[in-house]
């Protein structure tokens, strides 16, 4: 399985590439990382160094990538935190290029934008430009239930009305919206949920509450979701094994007391996951 994977890239500690890339080796994927910034760190420490790649820069590489025969045997094109405004329309391109050389090569899109603690935390044109352009060109999402929100002008809070946002982002275009962070009023303390919906049903799996602020967990979340999805098809099954993956992750890195996902050290959690937690079939 190859994934041409479009993302930030930090120096310094676990985002986007620099975070999604290793896990899907880990599990047997060949990865063709791009990057849209190449940072010193992730933004979340309030300071950083680095450039905002140029988005010609961003397409030459890709072009480059297309030159050596590469589109023809991607399964899947993964998204993440663009950078720039102008990063949407060189994914876009790429997208559908692929796609003339492979039609059942998959697009996810991971539309970074924020959360419900923070906010918004790129461009402000991003936002708009993920839910206009991007999210409909894509065949999977993997936001958060605050990105979800935005997305689909929702309020998603319970479980009922996080499926209804769902339905409405697949209205939009994706078939298969995985929805991160879901954290519903009347849910068991100490608890947070994911949720997959597709054509074939939609799920919702539960993990336990780790009191930490995690940065690139969802880079993660979206990269291990998309290979099995990509390898498999079945919504249920990817969402279990990711779940699992992400958990051992987090649990590994609490327990170390780091700010920095300890992403080498949890590989075993991303190649044999323990399977602990079951999703519940919604409809």
């Amino acid at each position: 399985m190859q994934i041409l994977s479009i993302q930030s890239a930090v120096a310094y500690g676990h985002a986007g590439n620099s975070a999604a890339v290793f896990p899907m080796q880990r599990i047997g994927v060949e990865v063709l990382p791009v990057y849209t910034v190449a940072f010193s760190n992730h933004t979340g420490y309030g300071a950083w160094r680095g450039p905002v790649m140029d988005p010609a820069d961003v397409a030459d590489v890709i072009t480059g990538v297309e030159e050596r025969g590469a589109f023809g045997s991607l399964d899947a094109v993964l998204s993440g935190y663009q950078g720039s405004e102008g990063i949407a329309d060189v994914i876009i391109d790429a997208v559908a290029r692929v796609k003339s050389q492979n039609p059942d090569a998959l697009y996810a899109c991971d539309p970074v934008m924020g959360n419900a603690k923070s906010g918004c935390f790129v461009a402000p044109a991003i936002p708009d430009l993920l839910r206009d352009k991007v999210v409909p060109a894509a065949d999977i999402i993997t936001p958060n239930q605050f990105e979800l929100g935005f997305l689909t002008g929702t309020s998603p809070d319970t479980v009922e009305s996080t499926l209804a946002s769902a339905d409405a982002a697949r209205a939009m275009g994706p078939r298969t919206v995985l929805v991160t962070s879901v954290e519903r009023p009347d849910r068991p303390n100490g608890t947070i949920e994911m949720m997959a919906v597709d054509d074939a049903g939609a799920w919702i799996v539960q993990t336990p509450y780790l009191p930490m602020k995690a940065n690139g967990s969802g880079d993660v979340t979206a990269a291990l979701f998309t290979s099995h999805y990509a390898r498999t098809g079945d919504a249920a099954d990817s969402l279990a094994r990711t779940a699992s993956s992400v958990f051992g992750l987090l649990e590994q890195t609490h327990a170390a007391g780091t700010k920095e996902l300890q992403l080498v050290e949890a590989q075993e959690h991303y190649a044999n996951p323990r399977m602990e937690f079951a999703p519940r079939r919604l409809r």
